[in-house]
């Protein structure tokens, strides 16, 4: 039987925020991360890890239904695939 290593997964988003998870074991290949504005200027993040690139599009899909719920005025989605160091 084989052990899993244990791991830090580091993802680096395009603004230049550096998120951390771990150590784990997990098979996660994928941060998704959404930055929404509400009407009154205030900012909501909502973020995740996905086990791949297409499990973490779908959050996609959801997205416009939350806008109209929550009152964004406006809202970025990003994807970022993770690096692993050992830990």
């Amino acid at each position: 039987m084989k052990t899993k290593t244990r791991r830090y997964l580091t993802a680096t988003m395009a603004d230049g925020y550096v998120k951390t998870i771990g150590p784990t074991t997990d098979a996660f290949t994928h941060y998704w991360r959404v930055v929404a504005v509400l009407e009154n200027g205030k900012t909501e993040i909502f973020w995740g890890h996905s086990r791949s690139l297409a499990e973490a599009k779908k959050k996609r899909i959801a997205l416009q239904d939350a806008a109209r719920m929550r009152g964004w005025t406006r809202h970025d989605f990003e994807i970022v695939a993770l690096t692993e160091t050992p830990a």
